[in-house]
């Protein structure tokens, strides 16, 4: 027995096999560190060959101001890296012709739909195709001032009745600010109306607070 246990290999001698350099193993090992290297390299050029792709996006030249009409000069373009472009950035030079900035934009801010007046701009709001742009005045002009694009507001009107104390009735609930005329005022050196503002609301309400507007008196609650 004594001698029959000796030829059967131990755990210490089958670690010092493993460890003993031999060619069909070194062979193997080496293979192994190649094929890894080769699998990192393409990695590697795969990444780089991503990294150059870039896409090309209008960007403001300068500060531009709510209610300025935008202009050549206004416009520059930027290389940005493949799909790290914000949603609707725009692209062509074309899409900037005869809008008009809706919020306060910075230099070097990628230029989007949602930052421009056009006929997109309700839907980008609203993100519902039958949405549509009201211009409502407001009876306090006071209450333009301490609005700014992008805010969300409920529309009431006041009714005329017998009724004095008849609370006032609500036209729409969630409108969004497009313009606010006061700071397109300042921007354009004009003097319109101060307390009128433009909201983005679906169709149906949109023609219900244009129709109150005509002849009764409006404003707004901010959320």
């Amino acid at each position: 027995m004594p001698a029959d246990r000796r030829l059967v290999p131990t755990l210490t001698d089958r670690l010092r096999e493993l460890a003993r350099p031999g060619w069909a193993r070194t062979l193997l090992v080496r293979r192994l560190i190649a094929g890894a290297f080769v699998v990192a390299a393409l990695v590697s050029a795969l990444a780089a060959h991503r990294a150059d792709r870039t896409d090309t996006v209008l960007v403001a030249a300068h500060d531009l101001t709510p209610g300025a009409p935008l202009t050549a000069a206004d416009v520059a373009t930027r290389e940005l890296p493949t799909g790290t472009a914000p949603d609707g950035a725009l692209r062509r030079r074309a899409d900037t012709e005869t809008r008009t900035v809706t919020a306060a934009i910075r230099g070097g801010e990628v230029l989007t739909d949602v930052r421009l007046l056009s006929p997109r701009l309700p839907t980008a709001l609203l993100r519902r195709p039958d949405a549509r742009l009201v211009p409502v005045h407001i009876g306090d002009a006071g209450v333009p001032a301490l609005l700014r694009e992008g805010d969300l507001v409920d529309v009431l009107a006041a009714q005329h009745d017998s009724d004095d104390s008849a609370p006032p009735s609500v036209l729409v609930r969630g409108a969004v600010v497009a313009v606010v005329s006061t700071r397109a005022a300042a921007s354009l050196r004009t003097s319109p109306d101060p307390g009128v503002v433009l909201l983005a609301m679906p169709e149906t309400d949109a023609h219900r607070v244009a129709a109150a507007n005509l002849t009764e008196a409006v404003t707004v609650v901010l959320h």
